[in-house]
């Protein structure tokens, strides 16, 4: 049973064939970005200054996370006073597709009173936790590297 629901909305124009076509994806819920190029190369081969949907990808779940760790932490009983999360998010070709293969969590963080241990710990358990790690698994290899700065 669904107690909550929020529904959001991205809306992406193409023109032309997947090779020489182009696109414009917008945020079409909250206006946050519009018209940000994308195109098959921007995938495959440099960006050149175009999205991708797998930065998209890393910029929801390095989003996620934070907030999923931010979380766990404060539970914990030591909230973070900054975390730095970046998401890695790797496209790879076998022999027949693509496909995205892995997102790397790499987070840093101050955290007054917590410790090493228990900081890892922390971001295991948010990775594990995170909607959109949660979306991931089972198809892409979700992995998470924490360091805790002083």
């Amino acid at each position: 049973m669904i107690e909550a629901e929020q529904v959001r909305q991205a809306t992406v124009t193409w023109t032309g064939n997947l090779a020489s076509g182009s696109g414009r994806v917008s945020a079409t819920t909250s206006g946050a970005f519009s018209e940000l190029p994308v195109t098959w190369a921007s995938r495959t081969e440099s960006p050149d200054g175009r999205t991708s949907p797998e930065e998209l990808i890393a910029a929801a779940h390095a989003a996620c996370f934070s907030m999923a760790f931010s979380s766990a932490l404060t539970k914990d009983g030591t909230p973070p006073g900054q975390l730095e999360v970046t998401a890695t998010v790797t496209f790879a070709k076998d022999e027949t597709r693509w496909s995205i293969a892995s997102s790397h969590l790499e987070v840093r963080g101050r955290v007054e009173g917590s410790t090493q241990a228990a900081f890892a710990d922390a971001a295991e358990r948010a990775k594990d936790g995170c909607p959109v790690s949660r979306a991931l698994k089972g198809n892409v290899e979700v992995s998470v590297s924490a360091s805790l700065e002083r």
